[in-house]
């Protein structure tokens, strides 16, 4: 039995695509993303996972209280036997009653070395602060944003020529790479966590 990815995204979708494609490839083994999700009807990524076969839902975040609109969203990832939740540029802080609901098996992916940088624009923000090197992390989700223990990073050097666009355009790249790399080790059950850190199993 295949295990069943939930995508959440509010945009363009990259992350979703490159995941879809790692899978459909056989680098993600014994996975498939069962659906997607957006609070956003018109988010590019809904009509780029129609266009794969994949069922999409889009479920409109505007004037619901957070809880009510996350009670939604988990009746659709429980419908479509979720055991894995994937947010891939999905523009809202999960409730407790989400985190609650899948407890450890949520994934989120950043554009800096967390805990630097944090929250939106992350690329701008280590610019500005003048830092030699960013990158991306995937971590598992709480209550806090962006907060969870850490599952994998990339390191991105930053150049003195480097505007928002050609950073945030490298450390995608990066991005990319290291969701597959962080859906395969929580899928592979070989890790187990101690205190905020995340200890790899190698036997």
């Amino acid at each position: 039995m295949p295990h069943r990815i939930g995508v959440l995204l509010s945009g363009r979708g990259s992350n979703f695509e490159a995941l879809a494609d790692q899978i459909a490839d056989g680098r993600i083994p014994g996975a498939e993303i069962a659906i997607v999700i957006s609070n956003r009807e018109d988010a590019p990524g809904l009509a780029r996972a129609t266009a794969r076969g994949i069922a999409t839902k889009a479920i409109p975040s505007k004037g619901l209280p957070r809880e009510a609109y996350d009670m939604q969203v988990v009746a659709e990832l429980r419908g479509a036997n979720v055991d894995l939740v994937c947010l891939a540029g999905f523009m809202r802080l999960l409730s407790p009653y989400f985190v609650a609901a899948f407890p450890r098996r949520i994934l989120n992916i950043h554009p800096s070395l967390l805990p630097s940088f944090p929250g939106l624009e992350a690329q701008r923000q280590a610019l500005e602060y003048g830092v030699q090197f960013s990158g991306c992390t995937v971590h598992l989700v709480d209550e806090t944003l962006d907060a969870g223990p850490i599952l994998v990073q990339a390191v991105v050097p930053v150049r003195d020529d480097d505007t928002d666009e050609s950073l945030s355009a490298r450390i995608l790249a990066e991005e990319h790479r290291i969701y597959a790399d962080a859906v395969r080790l929580v899928l592979s059950g070989r890790y187990r966590i101690e205190g905020r850190r995340v200890i790899k199993l190698h036997n």
